[in-house]
């Protein structure tokens, strides 16, 4: 009987990763409309963790980076909204979730629509791109205000300034910030501030609303203005959680119109608050300076010696007088001790020398005997002699020369030019 084969065996991660295939391709990408509950914003990543359900069931989703969408359209626990997305498996806990690549709050979907379309066009044109973005002034002499005359934003700005600078000038341009026309009026503002290039920084702000409150700051003709303005533009529409596209193109955005006129004049004001602190500072040191002097000329005064400097020279010609006295005395003694020392090393000069030069002959005889016995023409006297190969080497042993060689020999007394006629081996040296 044939052996039965063994039945296929999934691992865990086998299983889960065929599984996030085969709802991959049986879901393509897809809309689907729920509700938010259980809303995580990783404040890291940016990352979005949330949930969305209806009467009947939930499903965990995930938006990544998608935490900026998520306060601009100010989407939270309990927002019905439709999201655009992949059915997926995250491996490592077994759970399906829908992977988020967009999002819009369901009931508002056309304002959202064409915020999204016109911020993505301006994009791709350039007016947002970080490189246009120019600093603010650190030290404005005028701020400008594109704002309603009336409204609480224009207040709150103002009020901070004025706190923070006193002496800063501000020249505001009123406009409607709500309605149809507001949007051109805000537009023609912002152009006539550089027109006129009376102001060094220019602050379009309002207060908070609605979507459709703020709208006129999403408008292309108020984005357009921003990006073509040559004075740098402090957008401060709104509260923190609000953008607009005037955001986006403006060179900075502050939370809110407080923020901005902090931001306006925090370099200035600082610089104000060091001068201030500097001034204190050295009316203190000059202070204590001059308190210092009189302490001195107080007990310059009390001095005895400044009240009867006489007495002073007197005491030094005194001290001079002694010290005279003392060196006429100390001389002649410091002489006569100076001659004996002197006397006394020259008889101990002329009992030692002597001595030191029969050393110093002897050790030089020694000298010159170990040089003579190691001399070798020394030895060449006693009947030896050297022999020289043509090369100037003295010849050692047989393996130096060769028949018919010619050889130099230094005797005691001259040099004989000798010539090798036989080699004769060791062994037989004493045939």
């Amino acid at each position: 009987m044939a052996a039965t084969p063994p039945p296929e065996i999934y691992g865990v991660s086998e299983l889960t990763r065929h599984i996030k295939q085969i709802l991959g391709q049986a879901f393509p990408p897809f809309w689907l409309r729920g509700e938010i509950s259980e809303c995580k914003i990783n404040t890291q990543s940016s990352h979005v963790y949330f949930t969305l359900k209806d009467s009947g069931a939930q499903i965990a989703a995930v938006f990544f980076r998608g935490g900026r969408v998520f306060q601009e359209l100010r989407l939270a626990a309990g927002v019905e909204v439709d999201v655009y997305g992949q059915l997926t498996v995250y491996e490592p806990h077994g759970n399906y979730q829908v992977m988020v690549s967009s999002i819009r709050a369901h009931g508002l979907g056309d304002l959202h629509l064409r915020f999204e379309e016109m911020k993505q066009r301006l994009q791709a044109e350039g007016l947002f791109d970080p490189q246009r973005k120019r600093p603010i002034p650190p030290m404005p002499n005028c701020v400008g205000i594109v704002t309603s005359r009336d409204g609480a934003a224009l207040q709150d700005f103002l009020n901070v300034l004025h706190r923070r600078f006193a002496g800063m000038r501000v020249r505001i341009a009123p406009t409607l910030v709500q309605g149809n026309d507001a949007a051109r009026q805000v537009a023609a503002a912002i152009a006539y501030l550089n027109s006129t290039a009376a102001c060094d920084v220019i602050v379009v702000t309002r207060g908070g609303g609605s979507m459709e409150d703020l709208w006129p700051f999403n408008e292309e003709a108020v984005a357009r203005a921003v990006a073509a303005s040559a004075i740098p533009v402090i957008s401060a529409v709104g509260h923190e959680r609000d953008f607009t596209i005037c955001d986006f193109a403006a060179d900075h955005r502050s939370a809110t119109p407080s923020v901005a006129a902090e931001q306006v004049v925090e370099a200035k004001a600082r610089l104000h608050e060091r001068v201030v602190h500097a001034r204190q500072r050295l009316r203190n040191a000059l202070l204590l300076r001059m308190a210092n002097l009189r302490q001195r000329q107080a007990q310059a005064a009390a001095c005895p010696f400044f009240n009867h400097p006489e007495e002073l020279l007197n005491r030094r010609a005194q001290q001079l007088d002694h010290l005279m006295l003392r060196l006429a005395q100390t001389l002649p003694r410091r002489a006569e001790q100076a001659a004996l020392r002197a006397q006394a090393a020259a008889s101990r000069l002329a009992r030692s020398m002597p001595a030191a030069l029969q050393t110093r002959q002897a050790r030089l005889e020694n000298v010159r005997r170990a040089l003579q016995a190691l001399n070798p023409t020394a030895v060449l006297t006693r009947g030896y002699s050297i022999l020289l190969a043509a090369n100037g080497r003295a010849v050692r042993s047989t393996a130096d020369t060769s028949v018919d060689a010619g050889l130099l020999a230094l005797l005691g007394t001259g040099k004989l030019n000798v010539k090798v006629t036989k080699i004769i081996p060791k062994e037989d040296n004493h045939g």
